[in-house]
């Protein structure tokens, strides 16, 4: 298996690049880096099956279009998302192969409505988008965020996995890379709660500023990525 960590320093987005048997995915790529991913289709003699991203975007614009249109990959995001231009829109435990790999879908609103992870458990691994990052969670005020349905898909969704499950999520602002579900049951502040409601009170009260190209990134992901 390939597998590629890449970082966009001006929304700290994670991208994900996995490969096998000259087949490959991008997970949430960033319409800056286009050039970028397709020389590393190229290097590595990949074929780029499917670009997905995690959730409707608020902080970036995503390559999702361009990536179509230079590679003919299909175009995916989780329903009920009103990015009507994708190729298709997952549904909670749908299985996408690449190669030998085996990628399921897992539907974990709370974000955004169609905010989705994905869980590659030949590697013990889950791409968890904004759902659960590390030491936090993706903030649940806006896009049909949602803090009680947030709770339900990290304690009954992510949290069930098993605890060596290495955790990848789709931005950290302080460097850090990876985690793992036991780490983050454990440690994590926002989930050191016994209840829905006093998940939402801590989500409630976090009073952040909105992202600052969401008034122009959320227009252009509904049309994936093009301007």
């Amino acid at each position: 298996m390939l597998f590629e960590q890449l970082f966009d320093d001006e929304s700290c987005t994670y991208t994900y690049l996995l490969g096998s048997a000259g087949e490959a995915l991008l997970i949430d790529p960033v319409r800056e880096h286009l050039k970028d991913y397709l020389a590393l289709l190229q290097r590595h003699d990949l074929t780029l099956r499917y670009a997905i991203d995690t959730h409707t975007h608020a902080d970036h614009i995503t390559a999702l279009g361009e990536l179509r249109d230079a590679t003919g990959c299909e175009t995916l995001i989780g329903a009920p998302s009103q990015m009507s231009c994708v190729s298709r829109q997952l549904a909670d435990g749908d299985v996408l192969s690449i190669g030998e790999l085996e990628l399921v879908a897992l539907a974990t609103p709370g974000h955004t409505n169609d905010s989705y992870s994905f869980l590659l458990a030949s590697e013990s691994m889950v791409f968890t988008g904004d759902t659960l990052l590390i030491g936090g969670t993706g903030r649940t005020d806006f896009q049909q965020g949602d803090a009680v349905s947030q709770y339900h898909s990290l304690f009954d969704v992510l949290l069930a996995l098993p605890p060596e499950t290495r955790v990848y999520p789709g931005h950290d602002y302080l460097g850090k890379t990876v985690s793992s579900i036991g780490m983050e049951r454990a440690s994590n502040p926002r989930l050191q709660v016994n209840d829905a409601t006093a998940y939402a009170d801590i989500m409630a009260n976090l009073k952040l500023d909105n992202p600052r190209l969401m008034d122009v990134a959320i227009p252009a992901n509904l049309s994936c990525g093009k301007l």
